[in-house]
């Protein structure tokens, strides 16, 4: 199984990125936009809770592809991890962490997951997977937090 781990630091305080980090609405917003990712089933715009599901569909080298997660744990404003229930994966879980920090507020995105097929998808997982997997998690640490700090300054000013 691989496991990427990112941060970044938030001019914002913890309970604002928590939020943010979980609302679909943003979703969207912060991906890359040539995968024209959107929600389109089960929580589909604003904060997803506890238990709760969406699916999301977009198009990954190529391929238009639908994966489901369900929030499988959150405790507020700490942390909350989500869990493919379907999709391309073999398994995906996104744990994203929220810690206090004299800046403002440290996100941890914790993705860990493997690929089907066995072998096959090992070689496909540590050759191509993993890059592709950390760009997408960085890029969108990087525009949720344009996000969130804008959203900060806007309040301030």
């Amino acid at each position: 199984m691989a496991r990427i781990v990112e941060e970044i630091i938030v001019r914002a305080p913890i309970d604002v990125c928590f939020d943010a980090a979980r609302d679909i609405t943003y979703h969207g917003q912060t991906v890359w936009p040539w995968t024209q990712e959107r929600a389109v089933d089960g929580r589909i715009r604003g904060l997803i809770e506890d238990g709760e599901t969406v699916t999301f569909e977009a198009r990954h080298f190529g391929i238009r592809q639908r994966l489901t997660a369900k929030v499988t744990s959150m405790n507020r404003p700490a942390s909350f991890v989500d869990a493919m229930t379907k999709g391309a994966f073999r398994h995906l879980t996104h744990t994203h962490e929220f810690e206090e920090a004299a800046e403002g507020t440290l996100m941890r995105d914790i993705l860990d997951f493997s690929s089907p097929y066995g072998w096959v998808g090992l070689v496909f997982d540590k050759l191509v997977l993993e890059r592709y997997m950390r760009a997408f998690i960085r890029y969108r640490q990087r525009a949720l937090k344009r996000v969130i700090e804008q959203q900060e300054e806007g309040q301030t000013s």
